[in-house]
């Protein structure tokens, strides 16, 4: 069940939403977790009984950790970090990658069989989730969580499940114990999570269809290849960051403030600045857990591309158990190592159009690599861009016909929109009836559009399932 369904909308969290009305605030979190699981279940019933032992798994970890923490001891801290972190990547790495494992060897003549898991829905995002908990119990950063409803209630919290953003557990101590739900910060969530909905429905779906007829099309123009490299571009932008923007509304309804995902990152000037601003929580992570233990930048040169690799190649994996995805981390990882150490102060001396010009075709071209897991097709699709014809019949049809979703894909993706919002807001007044009016109008035109097109449309992938 995904956020992007008449079924979630009308049955799910309509339901949801009711009885957390009526129920009692010391009920709430208890409420939320019966309430995820049924949402786990409904989606993935198969793979619940590893979601919840998994849960249980790091909740008595992480007080055996703080237990030895409290008496001292170290080394036993230690090892149960150890054994607890090996448990979490063991199955992460037993259903994601055991199969591209086997089918490596194999390729080296072996001719072992190819274990065929189903991937666990939003596994690789709750295993990050409780393992940055379990390290921040044994770092000293948070207390380890007694109430095993109130943790199950963290890790399971449906809003943030199945695809991120990465909530760390330090982001929502407090709120798990208590928060207020307000009227205006339920609005707020709603607003939310229209315009999130909105991303998905009216932008990435609509993308994604273009993407799709112009890819299937072999004899396509090179005009028709670079549109469709922007096409998936928005397609993968607003189909993440539109989920993102659906969760943080979904948990700002619930009295929860999720940590931003996306900051504009079409908008960057460099690949450093792209990787500030596209899933920001990723980032994080494998900056506060992986890159600094390592040493960070702290150790000279050489250490620092070997953790700037590590953390790449590590990223890479993460997003999928394929060699394309390990070779578009490597890809970043060349870009950012030579912004670091040769161009860094040179590129910020070039005006401000041709960085931004140089960082989208680095994300471009990044995105072919990402988007065929086929080497030899990503290859074949990155020559089309280079290749006759030039334009044929077919370019100007498919470029003026589809006006209607590349020209707010690409206004949207930008800050101008919310530019404009914040001097409509500073001329009118925050508290103006007309404009609070008209926002809430234009927000219930929005939905009933994205309810139209879910109900005539069967086009609605989600792209970072698969992660």
């Amino acid at each position: 069940m995904v956020f992007s369904s008449i079924t979630f909308l009308f049955v799910f969290l309509a339901a949801v939403l009711l009885l957390s009305a009526v129920c009692p605030m010391r009920f709430q979190n208890y409420l939320l977790l019966a309430a995820s699981l049924a949402f786990y279940v409904w989606g993935e019933w198969r793979f619940a009984g590893i979601l919840v032992l998994s849960t249980l798994f790091d909740y008595g970890m992480g007080l055996l950790i703080g237990y030895f923490r409290k008496k001292e001891q170290k080394r036993a801290a230690t090892a149960v970090l150890i054994v607890t972190v090996s448990g979490n990547l063991l199955v992460l790495g037993v259903f994601k990658y055991s199969g591209l494992l086997v089918r490596s060897i194999n390729a080296l003549g072996a001719s072992f069989r190819v274990p065929s898991f189903v991937l666990p829905l939003g596994i690789s995002f709750y295993t990050f989730q409780q393992m940055s908990y379990i390290i921040d119990v044994y770092r000293g950063n948070v207390k380890p969580q007694k109430n095993p409803l109130t943790f199950g209630t963290y890790v399971m919290l449906f809003p943030q499940l199945i695809a991120g953003p990465i909530v760390r557990y330090s982001e929502i101590e407090e709120q798990l114990a208590e928060r207020k739900r307000t009227v205006t910060g339920y609005a707020e969530g709603v607003r939310r999570f229209v315009c999130g909905l909105a991303k998905k429905v009216l932008l990435a779906n609509s993308a994604g269809a273009v993407y799709e007829t112009i890819t299937a099309n072999t004899g396509r123009s090179a005009v028709l290849s670079w549109l469709g490299m922007f096409l998936y571009a928005f397609q993968i932008y607003y189909d993440f960051s539109g989920y993102s923007d659906m969760a943080i509304g979904l948990g700002k309804m619930f009295g929860f403030t999720f940590p931003e995902n996306f900051d504009h990152p079409y908008e960057a000037k460099s690949a450093t600045e792209f990787w500030r601003r596209w899933h920001i929580t990723l980032s994080t992570w494998f900056r506060e857990y992986v890159y600094i233990p390592l040493g960070g930048s702290r150790k000279g040169t050489w250490r620092t591309i070997r953790n700037l690799l590590i953390v790449w190649a590590l990223t890479g994996f993460w997003h999928g158990a394929a060699w394309n995805f390990l070779l578009w981390g490597l890809y970043w990882f060349v870009f950012l190592t030579i912004e670091k150490f040769v161009i860094g102060k040179k590129l910020e001396k070039v005006p401000s159009v041709f960085r931004h010009v140089y960082a989208l075709l680095l994300i471009l071209f990044g995105w072919v690599l990402f988007a065929n897991e086929n080497l030899s097709a990503a290859g074949s699709y990155i020559a089309s861009l280079f290749r006759g014809p030039f334009v044929n019949a077919e370019t100007g049809y498919v470029f003026f016909s589809n006006l209607g979703v590349i020209l707010p894909a690409a206004l949207f993706c930008t800050s101008l929109p919310g530019k404009w919002a914040a001097a409509l807001k500073k001329k009118t007044g925050e508290e103006a009836f007309v404009p609070a009016l008209l926002r809430t109008a234009v927000m219930a035109v929005v939905f009933l559009l994205c309810v139209a097109c879910l109900i005539r449309e069967s086009y609605n992938p989600f792209l970072y399932f698969r992660f």
